[in-house]
Parts: structure tokens; sequence; C-alpha cells
């Protein structure tokens, strides 16, 4: 098994565990004052330590993980429904609809990703429905893009036009004859997006412009700034989870890569 593959896949168990975990373990909730203030790590039954209101910091790790991966895994599923779906018309017809389809996509493409959700969230409730419907609007360029290119390349193949020539529908021919072989590419851009869209919301959630009825960990990690010189574990590991649920993901993600192409070598590039 490629290394990549396997340590991504780990780590992401691992986060992807104590999210689901994280209601059983905590069943109090995130929110609920359980200890003295500002407890340090590995006090007696506190492995995180507490904050500066005496909340436990572990529930808050688990219960932001929990936030991370919903937001963004839907988000990415969303991107993905709304970025194949305009690819895919836009490689397979071509002509005035491509032109349309792409020049949409160069407009939200010219304003910072980053810049239009904080727009777009500050206009609006600050909800996690909210944030994922903003994370989803700025990230479906690049998947409108990858989708058209292997449209365009695959539109042509000897397997397409024998499907045309036997009278299947346009509808069919794209999803059924050419979509199955443009997904690979798209299957790891979509773990990628998964990571990103995690960063996303939490810088959000930093700028509290998350929802203040859920635990982040970028709410954490700005919470905790106050007190950095008292209470570093408040911000510090937060931080540290955040950075390895994206790290696990983004080896995930090049670890299917790897695997989804059969040219990619093994152990990295001959020597």
């Amino acid at each position: 098994m490629r290394p990549r593959l396997l340590i991504g896949t780990l780590g992401f168990l691992l986060i992807v565990l104590m999210a689901i975990s994280a209601p059983l373990a905590f069943p109090g909730g995130p929110w609920k004052m359980v200890a003295m203030p500002m407890l340090p790590p590995l006090s007696p039954g506190r492995p995180f330590g507490t904050d500066i209101l005496g909340r436990d910091v572990a529930a808050e790790v688990a219960y932001g993980a929990l936030v991370s991966l919903t937001v963004g895994i839907v988000s990415t599923l969303v991107t993905l429904l709304l970025g194949v779906t305009l690819g895919a018309i836009s490689g397979y017809f071509g002509g005035r609809i491509d032109d349309v389809i792409m020049r949409g996509t160069e407009f939200v493409q010219t304003i910072p990703a980053f810049v239009l959700a904080v727009v777009l969230v500050a206009l609006f409730h600050p909800s996690v429905t909210m944030v994922i419907i903003a994370i989803s609007v700025v990230s479906w360029p690049p998947v409108v893009r990858l989708v058209r290119g292997e449209f365009l390349s695959l539109r042509t193949r000897e397997f397409v036009q024998a499907a045309i020539v036997i009278g299947q529908g346009r509808v069919r021919i794209i999803f059924h004859q050419i979509l199955p072989n443009a997904l690979a590419p798209v299957i790891a851009l979509a773990t990628l997006m998964v990571a990103s869209a995690i960063l996303l919301e939490s810088a959000l959630s930093f700028l509290g412009l998350g929802d203040p009825n859920t635990i982040s960990w970028g709410y954490m990690i700005s919470s905790g700034r106050a007190v950095m010189h008292m209470a570093w574990w408040v911000s510090v590991v937060p931080g540290i989870m955040l950075f390895i649920t994206v790290l696990s993901i983004n080896l995930l993600g090049e670890g299917i890569g790897e695997a989804l192409n059969p040219r990619a070598p093994l152990h990295g590039p001959a020597k």
C-alpha cells in the first residue's frame, strides 16, 4: 500500500472516529463548565486541560471535529454536484453553452475566494448552513474546469462515438459513458477540497463569522488568543488538531491520486 495513502487514511479515520464519538464521550456537550478555569493539560480527567471558563478542551476539540468534518464533507458534495454538472454540460456541448459557463466561471475566479466567503456569510445570519453555502459558492470553478477538460478529451473517443451511432441519448452518454471515465481526477480533487473547506470554515470562525451555537476549532483558536501567555493550550491544541486533519486529508488525496493513476510510481520517481 502507498505510504501517503496509508498515513492519510489512518489519520483521517482517527479524526472521524473522534468526531463520531464526541456525543458519547462528552454527553454534556462542549459548553458545560466542568472544572476550574485554565487547568493545564494532563490534569486528572482533563487530558487537554480547561479553557478560561472551565470548559473541557478535549470536549471542545471533539465537537469541533464534528463541525469541521460536517462542513468540509457537505460543502464538498454540494460543490461537486454543481461543478460536475456544469463542467459536463460545458465540455460535452461546447459552443455558446461552453462560452457562457466558462465566462461565469472566470468571473467567480476573479474574486478572491476568502473575501467572497466572508461577504456572503456577513450578509446573512452566520450559521453552519450559511457557511456551507458560502464555501460551495467559492469552490466550484476548479471542478468545472477539471470536468470540462476531461469531457473535451473523452467526447471524441471511440466508445462515445459508438454510443452515438447506436442511438443513445445525450443524457445517457454524459452520465453513463463519459462521466464514469472522468471521475478519477475528480475524486482526488474532492478529498483536497474537503481540507480546503475545513481551513476556510476555521478562518471564518476565527473572524467571528461561524455559527455562534456550535463550537469550532477556529473559534477556539480565536478565543484563546487573549490568554496565550497563561493558557497556551486553549489555542494550541485545536491548532494542532486542525494541522493534523488537513495534513491527513491532503496525504489521503495525494494517495488516491497516485492509486488512480496507473502510471504513478509506487515509491516515488525512479532513480
